[in-house]
């Protein structure tokens, strides 16, 4: 009987062992890619004989796009304050009044396209930072500098552009 005694001891000395052993934590550590910034000059247009979508062409988008948020930003601030200093519709005339009201209801339409622009960038921003800007959403094909460079938002090619307004105008018939 004492053999198993110790062989107990034995195991019990192990497992406090084990118990009093401060447990490691893993510990994930992701691997962070630093870019480095690059910097374009404000002449730099894109060219075709460049790998397509390369840091060079997502930086010049990234600033296109911002540039052209802050211009709509600005004027639909200057527009909302301008338009709300400037109120006919008090005016007695009733031509005047009507007139008054077609006119902010024009300027409010505008803004209202400029607020859903603004939101087409902040997409097509986000696009940028997941690497899919400047891919077709339907096809995932290149959409093209050429078609980028006139519509810095597209988010289709040419072709899936169509087929998209088409079944809007199919829908829209309904």
């Amino acid at each position: 009987m004492p053999k198993t005694s110790k062989v107990k001891k034995k195991t019990s000395k192990i497992k406090s062992k084990i118990k009093n052993k401060p447990k490691s934590k893993v510990v994930n550590k992701s691997k962070e890619i630093v870019k480095a910034t690059i910097k374009i000059s404000k002449n730099y247009i894109p060219k075709e004989n460049e790998k397509y979508m390369c840091e060079k062409h997502k930086v010049f988008f990234r600033l296109k796009l911002q540039d052209w948020r802050k211009e709509l930003v600005r004027a639909n601030n200057e527009a909302l304050y301008n338009g709300s200093m400037d109120d006919n519709s008090i005016s007695a005339d009733i031509v005047d009044q009507a007139s008054s009201y077609t006119d902010k209801n024009v300027e409010m339409k505008a803004i209202n396209r400029q607020i859903k622009l603004i939101s087409e960038i902040d997409k097509a921003l986000i696009r940028i930072k997941d690497d899919t800007y400047g891919y077709c959403l339907d096809t995932a094909e290149p959409i093209g500098l050429k078609r980028l460079m006139a519509r810095p938002v597209a988010k289709y090619t040419i072709a899936a552009q169509e087929k998209h307004e088409k079944d809007e105008k199919v829908h829209a018939d309904d």
